[in-house]
């Protein structure tokens, strides 16, 4: 019993731990850097509109060709979102998808490769809340480990990462994102370690990708 409570222990020593770097680096991610020109901006919805008022802004000033905002409410209007991402001029009219399928972080990586593979393109810069941007890294290099993806994580008033101890809201939504972004981690270690070629050393390392 004794080892068992101190194997609990350690576990939940090891899980704050990692809930403390995680915070730290959510922090550290912003403000983004200025990202190259890419093929094009993906914007992914949640509940703060920073993340499409960003995009949009990249998009103006030529950060990328066309941009995709995944995850819009089926029953929004197309003028409406324009208002919530403050598009203006012809950029906007002539080069901006709404994504209406995505209701999840993994939706939202399949209909981005949808939307990759109907173009073509090569290299996207994503734009997401910065607390989510580790998990939708995970899941859109999933489903698209060959292109280059930027990261472009936008500060939001959902969760103020730098202050979340001090708030019972913020503290709540890190650790549920953390834990959802540990599941995801899990699960991309287990197909990698199922993905091994027959004959392979289990020495080899996995090739483990960074979501900043």
């Amino acid at each position: 019993m004794t080892r068992t409570l101190a194997a609990l222990v350690l576990i939940a020593l090891i899980w704050a731990v990692g809930l403390v770097s995680f915070a730290a680096r959510i922090v550290a991610s912003t403000p983004a850097l200025e990202p190259p020109r890419s093929d094009a901006i993906v914007a992914l919805t949640g509940a703060s509109s920073e993340r499409l008022e960003a995009a949009v802004r990249l998009l103006q000033d030529g950060k990328g060709k066309r941009l995709l905002i995944s995850g819009v409410n089926p029953q929004a209007r197309r003028s409406e979102v324009k208002d919530v991402a403050r598009g203006v001029g012809h950029r906007w009219d002539c080069c901006v998808d709404l994504g209406i399928q995505a209701t999840s972080t993994r939706g939202n990586a399949s209909e981005t490769a949808d939307w990759v593979a109907r173009h073509g393109y090569r290299t996207l810069i994503i734009v997401t809340a910065d607390y989510h941007m580790p998990r939708a890294m995970l899941e859109l290099r999933s489903r698209m480990p060959d292109l280059t993806l930027r990261p472009f994580p936008v500060v939001t008033d959902t969760l103020d990462a730098r202050r979340w101890l001090a708030s019972e809201g913020s503290a709540r939504r890190l650790v549920v994102e953390y834990s959802k972004y540990l599941a995801i981690l899990t699960r991309e270690i287990v197909r990698g370690i199922g993905a091994k070629p027959h004959g392979a050393s289990s020495a080899e390392p996995l090739n483990a990708q960074s979501e900043t």
